[in-house]
């Protein structure tokens, strides 16, 4: 066999190569194992509670680097899309108590709205495309755009570039594919609804006896 191998140099190459094969494998599986770089799992989880509209309202320039903030100390109430409910829920995971929505970063809306391109007077500038955060603006230069409704989070950084001026953002229309509960209040306004009002087991087993 080793004679074979010496006498054909194919042979010899490949086996070459799958020496060199499972040397390096090796070493890059030690190297991911040991030099493995675990994540915060708080910053995942305030980044799941935000609505991911990548608006940069709250001063950051998404909703990552916001979560990586707020782990960090910074205020949960800069998030005028995700409103109260999403500052009540971050501040439910953290525990802390839930302040109101600070107003210098806007207003929140009970409305959800999407950009819309009057696709007959696009120039085809580019600019709406540039300024999108999540790639929601189809087009070329000099030629229409559009937006991709699925995709829009409307964040409306795409409407200050246009320089004609011809996006509009437009109210959605709620349906059966995006409605969906709203989120819980917070654990201790839940135990509190669920206490009883003054009545014990007693009470109620003689009420019953009556």
């Amino acid at each position: 066999m080793y004679d074979i191998i010496i006498q054909n140099p194919l042979y010899s190459a490949l086996l070459a190569l799958a020496g060199l094969s499972v040397i390096f494998g090796g070493i890059l599986g030690f190297a991911a194992i040991k030099f493995k770089v675990v994540g915060d799992p708080i910053i995942e989880q305030i980044d799941s509670l935000l609505p991911q509209t990548q608006c940069g309202q709250c001063g950051y320039p998404g909703c990552k680097p916001y979560a990586q903030a707020i782990a960090d100390g910074d205020t949960i109430n800069k998030c005028p899309p995700g409103g109260q409910a999403t500052i009540n829920a971050i501040a439910d995971l953290l525990d802390v108590d839930a302040p109101s929505l600070n107003s210098e970063h806007g207003e929140e809306s009970d409305t959800r709205t999407i950009a819309y391109i009057r696709e007959d007077e696009c120039i085809g500038c580019t600019k709406c495309i540039q300024a999108c955060p999540v790639d929601a603006i189809l087009g070329a230069a000099k030629l229409m755009h559009t937006v991709i409704v699925s995709e829009c989070t409307g964040c409306d950084l795409c409407v200050d570039p246009c320089p004609v001026d011809c996006i509009d953002m437009l109210p959605v229309q709620k349906g059966l594919s995006d409605w969906k509960w709203n989120l819980p209040s917070s654990v201790g306004e839940q135990l509190l609804a669920s206490k009883p009002s003054g009545i014990i087991a007693s009470d109620r087993s003689g009420a019953n006896t009556r």
